[in-house]
């Protein structure tokens, strides 16, 4: 992908032969409206469902972790079963719920839909970071004198930050590169990947590769600062 961002293969299509070196895709990075629109589409759609499956999925593993209550063996099933289960099942069933209650299909749905999927990864991230917790660095907080919200802000988020910012990267990822959930979901919205799936009949422009390149290349930034970041808090 990184290699054919820079071959020079003409503005039209990519031609997976090496024609020499050439930076027309990046220079021309955003030379067609309909791609742009369709990357600006997931990358909204891949942050707005990453923050809310983030918080949503801290929760549950939270309550999954530190309570006992009624429907809690079922809550861990439904969560290992959303994962297990093929995409093209997510897909359907979604949809056949927006229909059965006359939801227009379009981004509020494939965010709906994202977050649905998303949650599951990010709760069990969280929650075996939470596995090996100590609860006396909490306990020790409030003989301090520190309250819930204190000791959540300054102790507890602190130190279960690596797993949730894990299970949120895992989210986006996840989101920014689906295709089968969104495409039964989408209505007439475009996404990168629905649009590069559109292309391949008619041939990628080196614009595709490019864009990939820059989304790769963004997500192994953020883990090299993740992980920049722990060792000097270590």
């Amino acid at each position: 992908m990184i290699l054919y961002g820079f071959n020079a293969s003409g503005p039209k299509r990519v031609s997976f032969r090496w024609q020499g070196f050439s930076l027309f895709g990046y220079t021309h990075l955003f030379a067609k409206p309909d791609l742009t629109t369709a990357l600006k589409n997931s990358l909204f759609i891949a942050v707005v469902s990453t923050v809310i499956a983030s918080i949503l999925g801290t929760l549950i593993a939270l309550a999954l972790v530190r309570y006992r209550f009624r429907g809690r063996g079922v809550s861990d099933f439904v969560l290992f079963m959303n994962i297990s289960a093929p995409e093209i099942v997510l897909g359907a069933s979604l949809l056949s719920l927006f229909v059965s209650f006359g939801v227009p299909r379009g981004i509020l749905t494939i965010i709906i839909a994202h977050v649905m999927f998303n949650i599951a990864y990010v709760a069990v991230t969280v929650r075996a970071r939470l596995a090996g917790f100590d609860r006396h660095l909490e306990e020790a907080a409030q003989d301090l004198g520190a309250g819930p919200w204190i000791t959540f802000a300054k102790v507890t988020l602190p130190l279960i930050w690596a797993g949730i910012l894990a299970g949120g990267l895992l989210a986006f990822a996840l989101s920014i590169d689906d295709f089968v959930i969104t495409n039964f979901n989408a209505g007439t919205t475009q996404t990168f990947p629905l649009w590069v799936y559109g292309a391949v009949k008619v041939g990628i422009p080196p614009q595709v590769f490019v864009m990939g390149t820059l989304i790769f290349g963004f997500g192994v930034l953020i883990a090299l600062l993740n992980v920049v970041a722990q060792r000097r808090r270590a």
